[in-house]
């Protein structure tokens, strides 16, 4: 738990993101956890902790900074990929974290109760029977592998006039945002490119 913990502390300065003890202590037990029923229930193809701080922790904290609201989505999370770290670093807004498989719902809800997140929901559901009984700040996703999926898919989940869609990707090809206009669906806001400590990838978060 130190090793991790103290690594955490360091990658998150490199990135200059500053995390309470708490949030420190939370993020690191989210990885053990993670680490722990990764072997029964094959959460992720990360399977070294160390990576796990990078790939998944700061690969989703660095996004924090720049959602608007209170009130967020993220759809095809997965074991809670960015939304419970996210909700970590954002104790004071609400994220429903959405799954089609129980397994990692099962898992997610038994993370709520060992850390003590208080405002996240994990929730089963395929994205397109979920009917929210208001609509979201923000759709949060790196789960889709085109924006245009996601934006068909997710549009009865967000605002229509105040609610964003916030993309996390690798590349970003010109191809698909040109596919939004061709399709007639809302074109990206900003394109953001984003640095994280010790990952030699591109990664980008597309707000729209």
């Amino acid at each position: 738990m130190s090793d991790l913990l103290n690594r955490l502390k360091k990658l998150a300065k490199q990135a200059n993101i500053e995390l309470t003890d708490i949030q420190a202590e939370k993020l690191t037990g989210y990885v053990m956890m993670l680490d722990k029923w990764n072997k029964a229930y094959n959460l992720t193809s990360v399977r070294d902790p160390q990576q796990m701080l990078i790939r998944h922790i700061l690969d989703s904290i660095v996004v924090s900074q720049y959602l608007e609201g209170e009130r967020f989505i993220d759809v095809g999370t997965g074991p809670g990929l960015p939304g419970i770290p996210l909700a970590i670093m954002r104790p004071d807004h609400h994220f429903v974290l959405l799954d089609s498989l129980g397994k990692r719902v099962r898992f997610m809800k038994q993370v709520q109760h060992e850390l003590g997140l208080h405002n996240i929901e994990p929730i089963q559901y395929r994205v397109e029977e979920y009917q929210p009984e208001k609509p979201f700040d923000g759709v949060i996703s790196r789960a889709f592998a085109s924006m245009k999926d996601m934006l068909s898919w997710c549009s009865h989940l967000v605002a229509e006039e105040q609610g964003y869609f916030y993309a996390l990707k690798g590349q970003i090809h010109q191809e698909e945002l040109d596919e939004l206009a061709d399709s007639g669906l809302k074109a990206p806001k900003k394109v953001i490119s984003l640095s994280i400590p010790e990952l030699n990838e591109q990664r980008h978060l597309v707000i729209i």
